[in-house]
């Protein structure tokens, strides 16, 4: 497997970093879009998306690092080598989110009805991210055989991309990514519903990715620990139950309160 997508010179851009980007501009221009609807300037959630994707990195590089210090202690410089892989996307979601969040309180703007803007693209980028994991022959679970994967339909590039060192691998990045594009036609759809509540989108993508990543967790091999547990899982349970707390809080408002597809249910962004 070839992690490198194009070279130019002694310059290698390689799949992971492709992809990420790719992912990284699909979200801008689908929330970009979404926020039009509502009033909301472009340059607003440029600027904040930019940052955002700054300190998301970096906050995923250090959540792996953190996790992984055995990996980094005896050469430091290898912490800054990102295209070899190494973002938790947990990591990743906490700094961006805490970016988001002072964004929005500097411009006194909704959080949550920014987040709902976010959400349901996110979903599609980490769908796409995670084959940068494939190239990389990352993020996998158990070793496995090919009949079991021929068995279930999984192709033959991803069965030889999956075998390592004379290996095979439950390719559990491919039902991450499946499942993740599924929630995110799915919440397309979802969006446009009549009475849906402002902080619904949040709350299904908490829920959704919560309950998925757990359960990947359980086949994956390269799990970050703490102590004697998965530390994704434990985000994930942490992730499901506040999604869970959101969708309680949101219904018992009045069917007609609080609506996300309402155009005057957005405060002014002051830009």
């Amino acid at each position: 497997m070839n992690p490198v997508f194009i070279t130019v010179g002694n310059f290698e851009v390689r799949w992971y970093s492709a992809l990420i980007l790719l992912a990284c501009f699909l979200v801008l221009v689908f929330s970009e879009k979404e926020a039009e609807r509502f009033g909301v300037k472009k340059e607003f959630i440029f600027n904040m998306l930019f940052w955002a994707l700054i300190f998301g990195v970096i906050g995923a590089r250090l959540y792996y690092v953190t996790f992984n210090w055995d990996m980094f202690s005896g050469d430091y410089l290898e912490i800054f080598k990102v295209w070899n892989g190494g973002l938790a996307i947990h990591g990743g979601l906490i700094f961006g989110l805490i970016t988001v969040i002072l964004y929005c309180k500097k411009y006194n703007v909704r959080t949550m009805r920014i987040l709902d803007f976010i959400v349901v693209p996110l979903l599609l980028a980490q769908a796409i991210g995670r084959w940068g994991n494939f190239f990389n022959q990352e993020a996998h679970g158990a070793a496995t055989t090919v009949a079991l994967l021929k068995s279930i339909a999984i192709p033959d590039f991803i069965i030889e991309g999956m075998t390592i060192d004379g290996v095979v691998y439950t390719p559990t990045f491919l039902y991450e990514s499946v499942v993740c594009f599924i929630a995110f036609v799915v919440l397309l759809f979802v969006r446009r519903g009549k009475y849906i509540k402002v902080g619904t989108l949040t709350a299904s993508y908490l829920v959704i990715y919560g309950a998925l990543r757990f359960f990947i967790e359980m086949s994956r091999t390269d799990a970050l620990m703490l102590g004697g547990f998965k530390v994704a899982q434990i985000v994930s349970v942490i992730m499901f139950v506040v999604g869970l707390g959101i969708i309680m809080f949101t219904s018992r408002k009045s069917k007609f309160e609080d609506l996300y597809n309402d155009p005057t249910n957005m405060n002014e962004v002051r830009f």
